[in-house]
Parts: C-alpha cells; structure tokens; sequence
C-alpha cells in the first residue's frame, strides 16, 4: 500500500522557548539553562496512541492519557522528549550527578582549557553537621563563630589552590597535571542530554529531602523552573504519583488492614513477625522498614500502634 506523504510540523513549545538560553542561578556560582529541546505533552501522546492505535479510546484525553501512561509505569512514551541543558556545577556535586547513567554528556575539559575560575563558597551559617541517623547525611547546623571560622579556611585554601595551579600553568606545566589539586568546590561547566522518563527519575532521587542540598538545588531549578514550563501536563501527574504520592508493599497493605481493625496486639504480633519489631521483652532497634512504615502510617493519620 504506498503512504502519501504528510506534513508535519515540530512540537513547539511557547512557554520554554521564552527560556531558552536563560541562566537560572544556583548555589553562588552555579546555573542551569535550555539550550534545546525535543517534543512536548503532545509528542507523549502522540507516540502513546501509535502504540495502541486510535480505535482505542478509554483515555481519549491528553490529559488523562498521560497520568494513566505515568500511573501504570508505561515509560516508553516519555522517552520520545528530550531536553538539552547546560550547567555549572561544583565538581563534588558532579560526582552525584553523572552516577545516573542514561544521558549524553560533554564536559568541559581541563586539560584542553584553563579551569573554571570559580569555587563554590559556603556561608558561615550553612555549615551543615553530619547526621546521626545517616553516615550520608546531614543535619542541623554548626555554630555561626565556628561557621565564619570554616568559611575562612575555606576561602584561604580555595585561593592558595588557584593560585598554586595558576603558578603552575604560568611555568608551562602541562594543564592535565596542574590541575590536580584543585578543590572539589571548584565549578565545572557541561551539556547534559537526557530524555524525560530519564529526567523524571534524576528529579524523583534528587529533588527528595534526603538528597544532599546542593544537587537538590539543582534538581529544584530544573523541574520548577523547566519540565513545568516544558510538559506541564507531565509535571502536574509527577507531583502527585512520584514526588508526593507514595506505594504500599504487600507487607504494609497486612499492617494497615491489621492496625484498622482495631486489635493493637494482632497488630504488633504482625510487626514482630515481619521483623518490624523484636519479640517481646528485648531492646527495640533501628529497623529502616519499620521506620518507612511509620512515615506512611502518619501522612494517612494512622495511629502508629506500638507508640
């Protein structure tokens, strides 16, 4: 059967073309800006239709369309956008950033080019201690005379170390080899191309509140300020299924269904024989799955039985 040939036109998208090349300020020294893009709500749809076909119409909206692809976990479609963003960010916070895998990268280089001449400072108030429930972690914050005493060394040890690299590149040194005692709060810049099922699990991992707050500052800009302006049909689904909704597991449905009838013994017995809690009589441990259990049971205003 021949195909006439159709004219098609490129999904543009109004709301971010306004933004395109606009740098976004994070951290001191850091930003985040578009410099292209790929598809739209529509392209989602429209991909998600090929798959299966137009005489289907249970969800002939767009709308609902897309929250039933991202409810049921139906990825395919999402990866059919893809968005292009240049950044500058610390190297430490880059470390983070590049462990998720499924994107194009193209860093800028230092052995081709001199450094960045940037470090990410920290103010005396924002010296965070290290948590002591999470080795990765932080929590709270340090004194401010202490504070302003860090930030100080900080800055000493920032400028002796460019100056050192300065000195070195200034003698001929080859620019791969003097840079290697720079500080890891030293900017770096790069393009990073992901698709939009890709990005929306980088946002879900970093825009969560135990991420550490640099790369969540980032995460922040770039699903506030771009993926709403971007797919904002996508985004209003991705707030509540995957940032603000939460999953029950077999094991927590048991507990919940046991906690609502009513008997606190039925329901700490099931807890001590999931492993939640120890057997009577012994010392109550850390347990993480009982923890998340507990954070659930509070956001649905259950009683926690065994408090």
């Amino acid at each position: 059967m021949e195909q006439k040939a159709e004219k098609l036109q490129r999904p543009v998208v109004a709301t971010l073309d306004e933004i395109l090349g606009v740098p976004f300020k994070v951290l001191d020294d850091g930003f985040v800006r578009v410099v292209d893009y790929m598809g739209s709500d529509e392209s989602i749809v429209q991909a998600a239709r090929v798959s299966y076909g137009k005489g289907t119409k249970k969800v002939n909206e767009d709308r609902g369309l897309i929250r039933y692809l991202l409810r049921h976990s139906h990825t395919t479609p999402f990866e059919m956008c893809e968005i292009k963003l240049h950044l500058r960010v610390p190297m430490d916070c880059w470390r983070q950033w590049i462990r998720h895998r499924m994107a194009n990268i193209n860093e800028y280089s230092t052995r081709y080019s001199i450094a960045v001449d940037a470090t990410q400072k920290t103010p005396p108030g924002e010296w965070r201690q290290q948590a002591s429930d999470n080795k990765q972690g932080s929590e709270g914050f340090m004194d401010l005379p202490l504070g302003m005493k860090l930030s100080q060394q900080e800055q000493e040890l920032q400028d002796h170390a460019r100056r050192v690299y300065n000195e070195r590149v200034e003698k001929g040194i080859a620019r791969e080899q003097a840079r290697k005692d720079l500080p890891l709060s030293t900017y770096t810049e790069a393009y990073w191309k992901i698709d939009l099922h890709n990005l929306l699990h980088f946002l879900v991992l970093r825009m969560d509140n135990h991420a550490q707050f640099e790369i969540r500052s980032y995460a922040n800009v770039i699903g506030h300020e771009i993926v709403r302006r971007w797919c904002p049909i996508v985004w209003e689904a991705f707030i509540d299924y995957r940032l603000r909704g939460s999953t029950l597991t077999r094991l927590e449905i048991d507990m919940i269904r046991a906690i609502q009838s009513g008997d606190a013994d039925q329901s700490r017995a099931l807890a001590v024989k999931f492993g939640l809690l120890p057997p009577p009589g012994q010392e109550v441990k850390r347990n993480r799955e009982r923890e998340d259990l507990e954070a659930k049971l509070t956001l649905l205003n259950i009683p926690v039985p065994w408090k």
